[in-house]
This record gives C-alpha cells, structure tokens and sequence, in this order.
C-alpha cells in the first residue's frame, strides 16, 4: 500500500522560520535510509502560509485570498505538485482544474527549495519554482465517488497538457479519510485515532509518501519521524493514485 505522512505546521513555523542544521540533517539521513529500502515515493516541505493563497471555486466564479491562513477545512483530498513562474500561473492552473470538478477550494503554496534552507544556491536563471496546489476534501471525495466520465476525460487532458509544457509534476488522490490515522501530540505523548477526521484546522507542513505494508507500520514510522519533526498533528492517509511526470521539467 501506498500511505502519504502530513505533518501540520505551527505557529513557530508559519513565521518563516527555519530547521536547524542538525534537524535538516536527520531528515535527510531517515529519507535516505527509506530511498535505500526502496520504500520512499516522494516528499516535500512548504513554506509558511503567508507567502500563498487559498483559491475558492464556485458556480464559475474563482475568488483568491491571499495568505497567511487561519486554518479551516484543512482535509485534504489530494494536491499537484506545478512548475510556473509566479503563484498566479499556480491559481490559473488551479482555477481550471476546479472547473472540471465543480466547486472546489485549493490553498496553493510554494515548496520549500534547497535554496530556502539555505543548503545551495539558487541556480542561475531559474525563473520557474515549485508550488503545491492543495485540494481540500468534500463530501463527495470522503465518499469517494468518481468523477462522470467527462469530468475525468477533461482532467485528463489538463494534466496531460500541463506535463507535456513541463508545468504538471505529480498529482496525488488520496482515499478517503476513513482508512486514515491522525496521530496528535497530548500531554505526555501522542494519542493516535482512526478515520474518519472531522475538519482538521493544522495547516499541512509538509508530508512523505512511502510504500508499506500495513497502516500499522506507516504509524511505527510515523512516530519516528515526529521524533525528528516537532509537529502538534500528523495525518496518515491511502494513496488512491499517483499521476506523475517522467521527466519532470525546470526552466
């Protein structure tokens, strides 16, 4: 099975601030160590709400707010990972993707870049960064109903067409949140409880996807990984789907 591991930002970190180098190391050393078990499938840290926007989609009609965020509905139905040069491009793709399935709310962020922390210079001529396009959940994706197949032949083509320009990277669909676990920091340790999840209102601060076997042992992980990760709530959910580029492009 394939489980993505959300952990929620905080206050600390919603003010910009960075790792310490002994925590970017540790991170580093557990994803590698997954990369050499052949169970790591992805994963990326956000910057802090501040420098994004939420994108409302209703009857036609897009509505754009700029950061930071007061949580709210923060579940999660799936995101993109896009290419682009500005955050507007972002909300542009974004705003189309909600055209196909109707009303829809995105928070759209940008993922934090080696150069963010520091670890490397930015290329030179780089004008593209990253950004994710995070989809919040509805009734109809927590009961997991297919889009009509016109929807899914439209999405199809926006994703098709977005990667063939380099703008698409990867979309995830994540299961509903009643196959999930949330893990939450409580005095004295971490109290761990099945889905569903009723509205969470932790902003995501990054996450991990991995292939395992069983939930239980995403858990097991999970809790290693907060050992590094000081977050106050993680999410463990079911990868419904991957749509990933081949060769993901950078301009």
């Amino acid at each position: 099975m394939t489980y993505i591991i959300m952990h929620k930002t905080d206050a600390h970190w919603e003010t910009g601030a960075l790792p310490s180098e002994e925590v970017v190391m540790q991170v580093g050393s557990m994803v590698g160590e997954l990369a050499r078990r052949g169970v790591l499938r992805g994963g990326e840290g956000l910057r802090p709400s501040s420098e994004g926007v939420r994108l409302s989609y209703a009857a036609g009609t897009r509505t754009v707010t700029p950061g930071p965020f007061q949580g709210r509905n923060e579940l999660p139905a799936g995101f993109s990972i896009l290419s682009v040069e500005s955050i507007d491009d972002a909300v542009d793709w974004a705003a189309r993707y909600a055209e196909v399935v109707g009303e829809a709310e995105f928070d759209i962020r940008p993922v934090t870049e080696p150069w963010d922390l520091g670890v490397m210079e930015k290329p030179a001529g780089q004008r593209t960064r990253r950004y994710m396009a995070l989809r919040k959940a509805t009734s109809a994706t927590e009961a997991e109903r297919p889009l009509s197949p016109e929807q899914q032949r439209d999405l199809d083509a926006l994703i098709e067409d977005s990667t063939r320009t380099g703008v698409h990277l990867v979309t995830v669909a994540m299961r509903s949140s009643a196959r999930g676990r949330r893990l939450r920091r409580v005095k004295g340790g971490l109290s761990a409880m099945d889905g569903p999840f009723t509205e969470s209102k932790e902003l995501i601060g990054g996450y991990v996807i991995v292939e395992l076997s069983t939930l239980d042992e995403a858990e097991e992980l999970t809790r290693q990984y907060l050992e590094i990760v000081d977050a106050p709530e993680v999410d463990i959910r079911e990868i419904a789907a991957v749509i990933q580029a081949e060769e993901p492009q950078q301009a």
